[in-house]
C-alpha cells in the first residue's frame, strides 16, 4: 500500500489516497500503521475519498484506531494532499465529519475555514467548546514548564469527561494579540505538538472578551493564526491557517 506522511505544525497523519476505496478500515490496522515504533507513526490516519458534490471526502482515524471527530490541522494536511493530487489549485470544498468546508492554499499555507461555534460554556476547569471536536480550556501561567501530560489526562479521564472524552487545551496570554496552546488530545491519549480545533477553541476563548478579529497561535510545532467573527455570543466566519507539508511517502505491506 501507498503511504503519504504529512505534518502541519507537528501534528502528523498518514495520509492515503482511499479514492478506489480498498483500504481496510480497521481499527487494529490504523493503530498499527500510526504506532510510531512498529508502524509508520502519527497522530493520525487519514483517507481522502471521492465525494458526489464536493471535492473530495475527508476520513480521519485517531492514533488509537477510533474514528474521530474533525481534526483542524488534519484537515490542512490534506488539502496540501489534495492540491498534491491535482485534485483541486487554490481553493477547494470538501466533506469531513462535522460537515462542509472551505479551504485556501498558497504557497503550503493553508487557510480552512471552521464550523460556526454557537456557545461557549463555563466550566470548573475552564471554557468548553465545540469547533468541530469537543474541547476544554484552561488559562495558565507558566505554560513552558506545565505538565500538560498529567493534567490533562487528570481531566480528559475526571468524571465528567470520561465517557466521551475531551481535548485539554492549556493557554497563556503571550501579548496583545499572541498566544500560546499546548492540548492533550483524546484518542492520542497524549500531549500533541499542536491541535487545530484546540488552537482555534483556545483563540476563541480569548477573543471572546476582546475587540479583535484575530489571533495569533504559538503551539509546540510552529505557529498558526485564527480568525474569526462575533456575533453576540456566537462566532461566525472561522478562519485556521497555517503551512501544512508533505514529510515523506513510501510503501508498506498490509496484512
Amino acid at each position: 500500500m501507498e503511504f503519504y506522511k504529512y505534518q502541519g505544525t507537528g501534528n502528523d497523519f498518514v495520509m492515503i489516497d482511499n479514492r478506489n476505496l480498498q483500504f481496510p478500515k480497521n481499527k487494529a490496522l490504523v493503530a498499527k500503521l500510526c504506532d510510531r515504533r512498529f508502524g509508520i507513526g502519527g497522530d493520525g490516519l487519514i483517507l481522502l475519498e471521492n465525494h458526489e458534490t464536493a471535492d473530495f471526502k475527508m476520513v480521519y482515524f485517531n492514533s488509537d484506531g477510533s474514528e474521530s471527530t474533525m481534526c483542524g490541522n488534519g484537515g490542512r494536511c490534506i488539502v496540501a494532499f489534495a492540491e498534491f493530487l491535482g485534485i483541486i489549485a487554490g481553493r477547494t470544498t470538501f466533506e469531513a465529519i462535522d460537515g462542509t468546508h472551505e479551504a485556501y492554499i498558497r504557497n503550503g499555507i493553508v487557510k480552512l475555514k471552521m464550523i460556526d461555534v454557537d456557545r461557549i460554556y463555563e466550566a470548573a476547569d475552564g471554557h468548553t467548546l465545540n469547533t468541530g471536536s469537543p474541547h476544554l480550556v484552561s488559562w495558565i501561567s507558566d505554560l513552558q514548564n506545565f505538565d500538560v501530560y498529567n493534567n490533562g489526562n487528570k481531566i480528559r479521564n475526571s468524571a465528567t469527561y470520561s465517557r466521551e472524552g475531551i481535548n485539554v487545551n492549556f493557554a497563556e496570554q503571550i501579548s496583545e494579540n499572541e498566544i500560546a496552546v499546548r492540548t492533550y488530545e483524546r484518542g492520542v491519549e497524549d500531549e500533541t505538538f499542536s491541535c487545530g480545533t484546540g488552537a482555534t477553541a483556545a483563540a476563541l476563548t480569548f477573543l471572546k472578551d476582546k475587540d479583535a478579529s484575530e489571533v495569533k497561535v504559538m503551539v509546540l510545532g510552529g505557529n498558526l493564526k485564527v480568525y474569526a467573527g462575533r456575533d453576540g455570543d456566537s462566532f461566525k466566519n472561522i478562519w485556521l491557517e497555517g503551512p501544512a507539508e508533505q514529510v515523506f511517502k513510501g510503501e508498506i505491506t498490509v496484512q
